[in-house]
């Protein structure tokens, strides 16, 4: 019955408290409602029956009538609450992904390019109020997706997006100034980059630095991630005989200087990931920085609960007048 149900003015149930010592009242002084005559002996009156024992029911009547009434003036109700809500702050976010040979290196499981692609999908996953674009480069760069709300889109071309499909390199100008171009006609608020690459820029007729002027110019902030570990890493070296890679050791070398260097001037941050644990809080840090701001609206509705209480109060006085005006109306 009070399932999902709550009371506008819970206090007056305090005046429940009042029905036991009315029923006490009634206990000790209900002997004196009946008007009494003393005789010496009732020897030659036949007794009344069982009929005048049930005279208190006539006062619980009552009393439960008095407590239906507390509880409607209690107000019980139920309440609907419905939100909507509005998002204030949009952002649009280009990731700038490196699809070179070097990025099939084993450092990371099960390779670079699979962890990131992994840790990238579920960042898009953790954006729903925001547009996102893909842009894949190597020895030259292009738009995998432009900027869309659609994720589903964007997860898919995620999945994609695989080493072989430009020639070989790193075009770090390349890759910037194809997200750069990407953003620069978005009127959202904040406009931001995810650059990531695991080498040094070789390639492409963009130099980074003049990327990096285009992003200031349009105010795009760039974050930029290193992505491989210290020392060594078991990498691609040649082709085998039926065109698959041949692995080996080498040094891995990343133009950290050149990173950090485009992410101050754009007012970023860059990050170094060694491992997949290390990739994931960098992502979710990324998260953080980059918030938001969703409003929210909140609709209350109520129903109103006390009718039937003040129906059953009504039921029960009326069943207690004709009761005592009927079949206790001689022993009252």
């Amino acid at each position: 019955m009070f399932k999902d149900v709550q009371f506008a003015n819970p206090d007056f149930f305090w005046l429940l408290l009042l029905l036991p010592l009315a029923a006490l009242w009634y206990f000790f002084k209900r002997k004196e409602q009946t008007p009494s005559l003393k005789i010496s002996s009732i020897k030659g009156f036949s007794t009344q029956g069982f009929l005048p024992k049930l005279k208190p029911l006539l006062f619980l009547l009552r009393l439960l009538a008095l407590a239906a009434i507390i509880v409607a003036i209690a107000r019980p109700q139920t309440k609907d609450v419905s939100t909507r809500t509005k998002t204030t702050k949009g952002i649009d976010i280009v990731m700038a992904i490196d699809v070179s040979s070097s990025m099939l290196a084993r450092d990371l499981k099960p390779n670079r390019l699979a962890a990131l692609k992994k840790v990238a999908a579920d960042f898009i996953r953790k954006r729903p109020n925001d547009r996102i674009g893909l842009v894949a480069y190597a020895g030259e760069g292009y738009t995998k997706t432009p900027i869309t709300s659609d994720k589903s889109i964007v997860l898919s071309s995620l999945r994609e997006i695989t080493y072989g499909q430009l020639n070989d390199g790193t075009a770090i100008g390349m890759g910037l100034a194809t997200s750069v171009n990407r953003l620069k006609e978005s009127k959202a608020i904040s406009k931001i980059i995810i650059l990531l690459t695991d080498g040094v820029n070789n390639s492409g007729f963009i130099e980074p630095q003049t990327a990096a002027d285009l992003a200031i110019e349009y105010d795009i902030k760039t974050y930029t991630i290193g992505l491989g570990t210290n020392g060594n890493a078991l990498s691609p070296v040649a082709y085998n005989a039926d065109g698959s890679f041949r692995y080996g050791m080498r040094q891995v070398e990343i133009d950290e200087e050149l990173l950090k260097d485009i992410a101050k001037v754009t007012g970023g941050k860059y990050f170094r990931a060694t491992n997949n644990e290390k990739l994931e809080e960098i992502y979710d840090e990324i998260n953080k920085l980059e918030k938001t701001e969703i409003e929210e609206f909140k609709y209350t509705r109520y129903e109103e609960k006390f009718r039937p209480w003040i129906l059953l109060a009504g039921v029960l006085l009326l069943l207690e007048w004709i009761l005592r005006n009927t079949l206790f109306r001689s022993f009252i």
